[in-house]
């Protein structure tokens, strides 16, 4: 018999206690993401009132306790009672989801918050959280516990200061492990101060033992922004072209250079928020720089006789930009809600970025000129690239199966269940064979390192055999020609050796899939394999250690002393099939890492750094992470 269901069984949760029974609704997930996103949620309260003009300095500081505390200088939170809560306005906007002054145009012209949750999914997370306030002379607080107030609104004291200062704990009942990482904090308040013109975002970690200070302030912005993203590139051009005008109420900025690299570097923004999945913006931008760049090259007659019609993809070859649009009502679309979809957007753009680009072009022809000459030697690449990759396909139509020989395909033909593991050498390409289950597991095994694709273009990187297996028999092809549906595994295994050689050629095969297939990372396809770098054996017990501190646990859990024998493997061949299974490849006890992109532009800076042709930033890398090295063969 089913249970009644009536009136009474419809639960209304009051006030936040909705957020508390199911926080990853309001902030994604409980774990360090949410934590930090809840640093983000108090700060962008803060840059919204430095959009509103009346902010200049935010300052974050990380106790030693794991409490956060967000002060800035703007106008202090209203205090005075709401007119239908009857409450002071500060305890509404913590305590009340939806509540805030971004919901006209009136209180803030534009804002990034409107994308947040509000602090109020802050305060209902927190184990305690405390507001001050500096206002009309006087200086406020208010205590929170878990959400809800711990006592009325006080007035402290006399204070000629303006501001807000939010001080909190998140909940360990939620969170678990509450423990920030200072990099990644850095990371986006480097981003907010670029993109928000003179503001001044301080970081401060008091935690012990990693005490540290960073204060950002570029009085450049978006211009000083590209700078950073393009500083260890060989420049085209050397200062930025910068675009900045208003139009219908929207605020388009755009800064913009070009580098001698092969791939392209494109961040949109709107209202503060890095739009990943970019939208009408980005549209806006692509079409005005493609017709831009074919309309004064055909006017000044720099293709001459060669019929040429450039496509985005070569005109944003080697191209670094940042596109930032503030707007009033932003509407966000897409899966993660990262994707701007107003279409009156589109238009504005183009119309601002067509103009700042066609004065730029009609002063400096020189730089001009060279500009299109990069230009056009991506469309000559591109043709090139064309022609290879219809004769490969002309000659696979003659061969029996387009598939590499050297691939050992699994039966299974569902993407959902196969699984493709790229192993370094042939020797361990050979146990994994053996090893593997057929059914749902293939391996394609590499010789040697890939072509190193930072360092070169679409046409040389299909000529590369290696590449070109790697590519054939994962089946979605790449850049322009790529489509997700064609892929043949959904689990893409990274498997090399514990050694240098081996982390060089992961990171060969990361940089093919980030720069060419990064829709694969996207998607949560690729990952890593963690073979165990010990075997441990003591008569019949037999034990493998993925690290140091696991080898010297079992050695102490076993009592130390003779008799027990230690392996430290080099590689991956020294393991028969049994071992290679057990360790790596079976799927109820093997550990794979699962390759995530945390933030595009410090993956991109990062890449660029390892993998590009600058020498001295990636000496300087490895001098500044020298000491942080563990496991390092030689």
């Amino acid at each position: 018999m089913s249970q009644e269901y009536t009136a009474k069984k419809i639960q209304v949760l009051k006030g936040l206690e909705a957020v508390r029974r199911r926080p990853a609704m309001y902030i994604g997930s409980t774990d360090i993401h949410g934590l930090h996103h809840l640093v983000y949620e108090v700060v962008d309260n803060s840059v919204d009132e430095a959009l509103a003009g009346y902010c200049t300095e935010i300052e974050v500081l990380i106790h030693k306790n794991g409490v956060v505390s967000v002060t800035d200088n703007g106008r202090g939170i209203p205090v005075d009672m709401h007119p239908t809560q009857h409450r002071p306005a500060v305890e509404v906007v913590m305590t009340t989801l939806h509540a805030g002054g971004k919901f006209d145009d009136k209180t803030y012209k534009v804002s990034g918050g409107l994308h947040g949750v509000g602090v109020s999914v802050v305060n209902g997370l927190s184990e305690f959280l405390e507001v001050e306030i500096s206002r009309n002379g006087v200086r406020y607080f208010q205590r929170y516990e878990r959400g809800k107030p711990a006592g009325d609104l006080e007035e402290r004291d006399a204070s000629e200061a303006a501001g807000t200062k939010v001080t909190f704990l998140p909940d360990d009942e939620i969170f678990g492990e509450i423990k920030y990482s200072f990099e990644t904090l850095a990371q986006r308040l480097r981003e907010l101060a670029f993109l928000n013109k003179g503001l001044q975002i301080t970081l401060v970690d008091q935690m012990a033992g990693r005490e540290k200070k960073h204060v950002f302030k570029y009085s450049g912005g978006i211009v000083e922004f590209v700078k950073y993203l393009d500083e260890n590139r060989r420049l085209i051009i050397e200062e930025p072209i910068y675009v900045h005008s208003e139009k219908d109420g929207v605020d388009v900025e755009v800064a913009l250079q070009y580098s001698d690299s092969f791939t392209e570097n494109v961040f949109a923004f709107a209202n503060n928020i890095n739009t990943i999945e970019g939208g009408t913006h980005l549209s806006g931008f692509k079409s005005a720089l493609t017709r831009s760049i074919n309309n004064y090259a055909t006017a000044e007659n720099v293709f001459k006789k060669e019929k040429v019609t450039l496509t985005g993809d070569d005109v944003r070859e080697g191209l670094t930009a940042v596109i930032s649009v503030k707007l009033k009502e932003p509407q966000f679309e897409g899966q993660t809600k990262t994707k701007l979809g107003n279409s009156e957007v589109k238009g504005i753009v183009e119309a601002v970025v067509g103009d700042g680009f066609r004065e730029f072009f009609e002063e400096n022809p020189a730089v001009t000129k060279q500009l299109i000459e990069k230009c056009l030697a991506a469309f000559r690449a591109r043709q090139a690239a064309r022609k290879a990759r219809d004769l490969a396909r002309r000659k696979s139509a003659l061969e029996s199966s387009s598939l590499p020989g050297k691939l050992a395909d699994c039966s299974n033909t569902d993407p959902d269940v196969s699984e493709l593991y790229l192993v370094e050498g042939d020797s361990a390409g050979g146990s994994a064979k053996q090893a593997r289950d057929r059914e749902f597991q293939a391996i394609l095994p590499l010789r040697g390192k890939i072509l190193n694709v930072e360092k070169a273009r679409l046409d040389k990187i299909l000529s590369n055999e290696e590449i070109k297996t790697i590519i054939t028999a994962v089946g979605t092809g790449v850049r322009d020609e790529f489509d997700i549906a064609k892929i043949r595994y959904k689990k893409i295994v990274i498997m090399t050796d514990a050694d240098v050689d081996g982390a060089h050629i992961r990171t060969l095969l990361l940089t093919l899939f980030y720069r060419y297939m990064v829709d694969l990372v996207k998607a949560g396809f690729v990952y890593i394999a963690q073979p165990p770098l010990y075997r441990v054996k003591k008569g019949k017990k037999e034990a493998y250690a993925f690290n140091e501190a696991e080898r010297e646990r079992v050695v102490n859990d076993w009592g130390g002393g003779d008799g027990i024998y230690i392996q430290r493997y080099k590689g991956l061949g020294e393991m028969n099939p049994e071992q290679l299974w057990e360790t790596t490849m079976d799927p109820a006890s093997r550990t794979v890492l699962q390759v995530h992109i945390e933030d595009a532009i410090e993956a991109d800076r990062m890449f660029n750094i390892l993998m590009g042709d600058q020498v001295e930033p990636r000496r300087q890398f490895i001098q500044e992470n020298a000491l942080n090295v563990k496991n390092l063969d030689i």
